[in-house]
């Protein structure tokens, strides 16, 4: 049976990174035997400037018949000024809203390889293998009233953040689970002593952990974790939070890494899971081949592994990313901590290569 994946490029170097995954896709499909179609769509600020709208409605139907879709990444300086409905980061929040993408997933890997390119010391980073896995369609982001009125004269701004306890119990279904083919330990991350919504955020998440016995949960203030992020990263198997603070936590542990160049997710939910690398549009080095698209080639693997079931695919991508970095080869942004540095398409190159030979190999 033939699968059809979503290409969205979107803005900046998400069209390079994209090019780069579509090699392997193409590959994988030949392969296996898989019949993968792909369809390439505009996105985002791309999408502004040839349809004065962030995503069309039939590019998220789409979408919406895809089994799953690639997002490069969307937005840019160029966007700043225009109206809170027509930035291109709206495109990004329809989608989630309207694929029912509620649970995210961010896996966290420092490579041995890679120890010393992170800012921490090699010691402190070393063993890092952690998931955050973040509420998508609640919280601050999507919660009502939102916006900006007058109010005696001066300019106010209103976000609310909301949640229900069915938004907690699936997530936090989510997190429990995967921890189970983990190391077993949740630690949810709230602003209980605060919040309201982080009080019944903590008071469900502790219900739902009475059904995994097996499974340790361990509640922390998000200030705390911030600060234990880069204290004793080590600690943390899965990481349970609301949406923004989810944002945030990941960027952060994404440096752990070296750079946030190295950071895949995976966005699920009721309809096709979509995915995509954490790092922007980087509009600076736009067109200048030197983008690392090694985020978005991971993000190819959780794709095979979650939307088209296909573990082995999965393997092949991320042996093949371990094995290049422990060659010496790198893009520009860790060439630092790199014997050989590859433009964009010579590192999309590699990984091919490399999946070949392993593949020859088996």
């Amino acid at each position: 049976m033939s699968k059809r994946i979503v290409l969205l490029p979107g803005d900046g170097i998400g069209v390079e990174v994209v090019r780069e995954a579509k090699k392997i896709i193409d590959y994988l499909s030949e392969r296996y035997g898989m019949e993968i179609r792909t369809g390439t769509y505009l996105a985002g600020g791309a999408s502004l400037e040839n349809c004065g709208e962030p995503v069309k409605d039939e590019v998220v139907e789409a979408c919406k018949k895809s089994d799953a879709v690639l997002l490069g990444a969307v937005g840019g300086p160029r966007w700043d000024d225009f109206p809170a409905d027509k930035r291109p980061e709206k495109a990004l929040l329809r989608l989630r809203k309207e694929l029912g993408l509620y649970n995210n997933l961010r896996p966290v890997t420092v490579f041995d390889s890679l120890k010393d390119a992170s800012p921490l010391r090699p010691e402190v980073v070393d063993g890092v293998d952690l998931l955050v896995v973040r509420e998508l369609t609640g919280g601050l982001y999507f919660g009502q009233p939102k916006g900006i009125s007058e109010e005696n004269g001066t300019e106010v701004g209103v976000d609310t953040m909301r949640y229900s306890v069915p938004e907690i119990e699936r997530i936090a279904v989510a997190a429990f689970e995967a921890a189970r083919g983990r190391r077993k330990k949740v630690t949810s991350v709230d602003k209980a002593n605060i919040l309201a919504s982080s009080q019944l955020w903590r008071k469900t998440v502790a219900s739902i952990a009475g059904n995994y016995p097996d499974v340790t949960l361990e509640n922390m203030l998000v200030d705390n974790c911030a600060m234990q992020l880069i204290r004793n990263p080590s600690q943390f198997d899965v990481i349970l939070t609301e949406n923004m603070f989810g944002d945030i936590l990941s960027d952060e542990a994404a440096m752990l890494t070296g750079s946030i160049g190295m950071l895949p997710s995976a966005s699920l939910g009721d309809g096709p899971g979509m995915y995509e690398p954490v790092h922007g549009s980087a509009p600076d080095i736009a067109g200048q081949d030197i983008a690392n698209p090694l985020a978005t080639l991971a993000s190819v693997a959780l794709m095979f592994r979650y939307s088209l079931n296909h573990e082995q695919a999965a393997r092949d991508i991320e042996s093949a990313i371990s094995k290049v970095l422990s060659d010496g080869y790198n893009c520009k942004d860790m060439s630092r901590h790199a014997r050989h540095v590859l433009s964009t398409s010579e590192m999309g190159d590699k990984i091919l290569e490399t999946i070949k030979t392993t593949g020859d190999s088996k």
